[in-house]
């Protein structure tokens, strides 16, 4: 099973990119788009691809970014759309497709610009974790795709001690992936398989994305039983669609299972 991921920064600006034509190419199962900034009924209906279900989610107060989306080559068995908290709905940044044994997510944590997006992050994350929480304790697989905007460790980011003033890289939120992945029990799928440093996932400009000067905050975390298997991976940079690369993920695993 293959999965792939991509904050597309707009899916109509990736699509004009060529992003659909390079998805045709990939023969992927589930594809998990994040920040699409479009109405779900606009997507379905106007961004489809041929063989796939697609479900979007845009929320019902999104402004100038939001919204995500899956596409499936098999139809789920549920769509659930919102973490059924308001204030983190309202921009569309869940959306969680089921199938038999497995849930597959597209997820878009909220980026900081200054204090008060950086405090709405932190109540995003929050709530997050009480849902982590509840998740764990279900008897399925999961596989959460999608924009963290968090950069684990060093090796995930360039110049990591300037990066540490910075939302994205800061102590708080380093420490709130080290908790998801640590004591939560998770696991990040890519270093599974990759444990290079300067493996990045966006990239501010096109000038750092030539000189490789970005951080890795896109991600496939999954549960443990989900850890090996992990087939291989990574992060496509032959085309830029947005300035976030495609997370390429492959699975020993069949949604028929």
């Amino acid at each position: 099973m293959r999965v792939i991921s991509l904050n597309c920064e707009g899916i109509k600006s990736a699509r004009e990119n060529g992003l659909f034509d390079w998805l045709v190419e990939q023969d992927a199962d589930l594809i998990c788009l994040q920040d699409t900034r479009e109405d779900e009924q606009v997507i379905e209906d106007q961004y489809f691809l041929d063989g796939y279900f697609v479900y979007a989610f845009s929320g019902y107060n999104r402004q100038d970014k939001g919204g995500v989306a899956i596409y499936t080559r098999q139809a789920p068995k549920a769509i659930i759309s919102g973490l059924g908290f308001p204030e983190m709905d309202e921009t569309g940044r869940y959306l969680q497709a089921d199938f038999d044994k497995i849930s597959i997510v597209s997820l878009f944590v909220p980026e900081a610009t200054d204090d008060d997006s950086l405090n709405f992050k932190y109540r995003f994350l929050d709530g997050y974790s009480h849902h982590l929480s509840k998740q764990r304790r279900k008897r399925r697989e999961f596989i959460m795709s999608g924009t963290w905007n968090i950069a684990h460790r060093k090796i995930d980011v360039t110049n990591w001690r300037d990066a540490q003033e910075i939302s994205g890289f800061n102590q708080a939120e380093r420490g709130w992936m080290e908790g998801l992945l640590g004591d939560m029990g998770f696991f990040d799928a890519y270093r599974e398989v990759d444990r290079e440093a300067g493996k990045y996932s966006w990239w501010k400009d096109n000038a750092a994305r030539d000189e490789n000067n970005g951080m890795r905050v896109d991600y496939q975390i999954i549960t443990p039983g989900m850890r090996h298997r992990v087939l291989n991976g990574g992060i496509y940079k032959g085309q830029a669609f947005s300035s976030h690369g495609p997370v390429i993920i492959d699975y020993d695993w069949e949604l028929g299972m």
